[in-house]
């Protein structure tokens, strides 16, 4: 490979080891990936992508693609690096309720581009968020019990494939593409553009409230079983928390042990109180609260980082009790709850592979404890979500058996040689009927 030579193939910036640019835009999110491609591409347009695709197929070198850098956990050593950063457009039909987004748009432009129409998108917990990588991926937000997953909101994208084509998969042009698309991830092209259903939210009851974390199993137990009785349009989370002692807090809960629910929900703040009531009355008194209707666009609901991610059938007692005991002995400083189901279970027909949809509780931990994962292992599925999902090893955990054996079969078809391996890879099915099949 001749860098220099190479560069003279794109219209975008490209960044060569040792030049300025090249480590800003090589870098993760994630601390523990410390990539060194070969060059760095950032985007000017769809051609420069196709370029690069078809470079690294040529070249028998890795190819990765990342806006923001969130979701990046392989490191691309010695191949090409696509940035989409300035790939970043946010186009909003209010008419057709209909987003149209760039390659490197976060959830953030799209927030403001909706929000004058009241109309809302299927954001997560950050507008910093890459659009692309979380809708491929899935995409839970906080709307999700009442809209189902960004994924399932998806209804066009533009893909540049493996062999260098432009297709644009839909439930009717390419209808494998575009359901291995909605929650596969990057395993089967590189999408340019995005099309996506809004909804009418404008403006949500949605914050937090903190108790005293003592009883903590106990408590936990009362919101497993007041999670149940829930509305669609109500979404939570229950956190045991250590809080910093920091006088930015309140004194309330200044470093103190807490338990936190996190809630949004899609109507009006007396309906809202009235559906969280039985919760406090339980688990309170309240020692601080931070719940207001606000718009949507402006609800900020922070996230959890997964050292361990399982998904629940079920949260019996036994479970609560691991978890309350982990938090109090001080193995991990935040241990989250956090309430699925709704319109995420029971989604409409041609719906993606977002796996393990009829599973109603997700527990997050921000450290790693072998005890306590051997402790929960008996009581979880073992199943996770890719958005939430670091560990590359555990991609397959992500999906029902039905559906990774139909995502491979489509790999077969679009990706035979594996070009989009970097990241939470899908192996190619390499039956030949597979990629028969799969068109």
């Amino acid at each position: 490979m001749n860098p220099q030579a190479l560069r003279q193939r794109f219209a975008g910036r490209v960044h060569l080891p040792g030049e300025p640019g090249y480590d800003e835009n090589r870098r993760s999110l994630n601390p523990a990936v410390d990539a060194r491609p070969a060059l760095v591409v950032e985007a000017a347009s769809t051609a420069d992508i196709r370029t690069a695709v078809v470079t690294s197929r040529a070249l028998h070198v890795p190819f990765s693609v990342q806006a923001t850098g969130h979701g990046t956990h392989t490191a691309n050593d010695g191949g090409i690096l696509v940035r989409t950063s300035a790939l970043a457009t946010a186009l909003v039909d209010p008419d057709r309720r209909i987003a149209r987004v760039g390659a490197g748009t976060r959830w953030g432009a799209v927030l403001a581009a909706a929000a004058p129409f009241g109309l809302a998108p299927l954001s997560g917990s950050s507008p910093d968020v890459g659009v692309t990588g979380y809708t491929l991926g899935g995409g839970v937000g906080w709307l999700g019990r009442r809209y189902g997953f960004a994924a399932d909101s998806v209804v066009r994208a533009e893909v540049v494939t493996a062999d260098g084509r432009t297709v644009t998969a839909s439930a009717d042009r390419d209808p494998d593409l575009f359901w291995a698309l909605r929650g596969g991830g990057g395993n089967f092209g590189v999408v340019t553009a995005l099309e996506f259903r809004l909804h009418p939210v404008a403006r949500v009851f949605a914050g937090a409230a903190y108790f005293a974390a003592d009883h903590a199993a106990e408590k936990l137990a009362w919101y497993r079983d007041w999670a149940a009785t829930t509305p669609d349009e109500l979404s939570t989370a229950a956190l045991l928390r250590r809080m910093p002692d920091s006088p930015d807090l309140p004194e309330a809960v200044r470093g103190r042990r807490v338990l936190t629910v996190k809630a949004m929900y899609a109507g009006d703040a007396d309906q809202a109180r009235c559906r969280l009531r039985p919760l406090w009355n339980a688990v309170g008194p309240v020692l601080h609260e931070e719940l207001s209707t606000t718009r949507y666009a402006d609800a900020a609901m922070g996230g959890t980082p997964a050292r361990y991610l399982d998904l629940f059938p079920a949260l019996p007692d036994p479970v609560l009790r691991v978890l309350a005991g982990a938090h109090e002995d001080g193995l991990a400083s935040t241990v989250e709850i956090r309430h699925w189901g709704g319109a995420m279970a029971s989604p409409g027909a041609g719906a993606g592979p977002v796996g393990h949809r009829d599973l109603p509780f997700s527990v997050i931990v921000d450290a790693s404890v072998p005890a306590l994962s051997a402790a929960l292992r008996p009581y979880g599925s073992g199943g996770s979500f890719l958005n939430f999902l670091a560990d590359p090893g555990r991609t397959a955990s992500a999906y029902t058996a039905a559906d990774l054996r139909r995502l491979r079969g489509v790999k077969a078809a679009y990706d035979p040689d594996n070009v989009f391996r970097v990241g939470h890879n899908i192996t190619p099915d390499v039956h030949p009927a597979a990629r028969v099949a799969a068109r």
